[in-house]
């Protein structure tokens, strides 16, 4: 068997991701009702009634179907596009602080190294702030003691780290170490992060309406509860198995809908934030390993300037 299909089976099959486990329940009462119904049947009780077929339209219901999956994806991607800006701005932003800001002291250094882990930092607190989790070793050991001790009693931590970002290029500024117009421009990438950080929390608070998920699930219901009276004359003992095949199939694409409207937890559907972020330490990382040009200390200056004095006395 070809590789491609061997990975194709094993994806069919596969119950981990799937929503099996969630509709299994609800699939097997309506297939045992669809085995009453055909037992009734048997026994030549007048439990057929086609007319059913009329009670809901299936384009009506296809149409609810296909909105509700339709809108939880839009959710779904709109919350993969936020973080891919989340991603794409903090390397920006990162580049910027790494490489305009001058470091000639040791202590110039370890400013920058302190902001950009502040970003990264940042990043992680906006994952862990949309899955109402309490911040954990991952923003510790990126930040200061007595500022992770602040960050833990603030309602907003990803806020308070833009600020203490926002702050830090302000000073840099203030200290004539770079012009306003690279200001302008690393403070709109940061305003980039905060706006993304609204967007996540707008796919998050905002549900979708109660009284559209109750109709679907009565009509779903409804639906599948009159196909045994629907086909129970043609199919027979047959009735159970198709109809607890026709509810796996609408209950799968409803729960679908559901699994991924709110796309920032810990699900197998959800995702990667766990990822994403790593990956973002690891960029970070990476970057630091550079020494821009304008990063020379005093004391490198000190070292050249010798040199250079030698070398123009044997011109002279």
């Amino acid at each position: 068997m070809p590789i491609k299909d061997k990975h194709w089976f094993q994806t069919a099959f596969q119950i981990k991701g799937s929503v099996i486990p969630a509709i299994a329940g609800r699939t097997i009462i309506c297939g045992l009702f669809g085995v009453l119904i055909s037992v009734f049947d048997y026994f030549k009780h007048p439990v057929a009634l086609p007319t059913l077929a009329s009670l809901i339209p299936n384009i009506v219901l296809g149409l609810l179907l296909v909105f509700r999956t339709n809108t939880a994806y839009e959710r779904f991607w709109e919350g993969r596009k936020l973080w891919g800006t989340i991603v794409n701005m903090t390397r920006n932003l990162s580049r910027h602080i790494w490489i305009v800001v001058p470091a000639k002291q040791p202590q110039d250094r370890e400013g920058k190294v302190e902001a950009l882990k502040l970003l990264v930092a940042f990043a992680i607190a906006t994952k862990q702030h949309l899955r109402q989790e309490t911040l954990g070793v991952e923003v510790e050991k990126l930040i200061a003691p007595a500022k992770f001790r602040n960050l833990q009693t603030m309602n907003y931590p990803p806020l308070e780290i833009a600020f203490w970002i926002g702050d830090y290029l302000q000073q840099q500024y203030s200290h004539h170490q770079f012009d306003s117009y690279q200001l302008m421009a690393m403070q709109n990438l940061l305003n980039g992060l905060v706006d993304s950080l609204g967007g996540c929390e707008r796919i998050l608070k905002t549900p979708m309406p109660l009284a559209y998920s109750i109709h679907l699930k009565q009509l779903l219901l409804l639906y599948c509860l009159s196909l045994p009276f629907q086909t129970v004359g043609q199919l027979g003992w047959w009735t159970g198995a198709v109809v607890a095949l026709i509810s796996f199939t609408l209950f799968g694409i409803e729960e679908i809908g559901i699994e991924i409207e709110n796309p920032f937890g810990h699900d197998a559907n959800d995702l990667p934030l766990d990822a994403i972020c790593t990956t973002m330490l690891r960029n970070i990382e990476d970057l630091m390993t550079h020494i821009p040009e304008m990063d020379v200390f005093e004391e490198d200056l000190a070292d050249t300037a010798i040199p250079f004095a030698k070398m123009t006395n044997n011109l002279v």
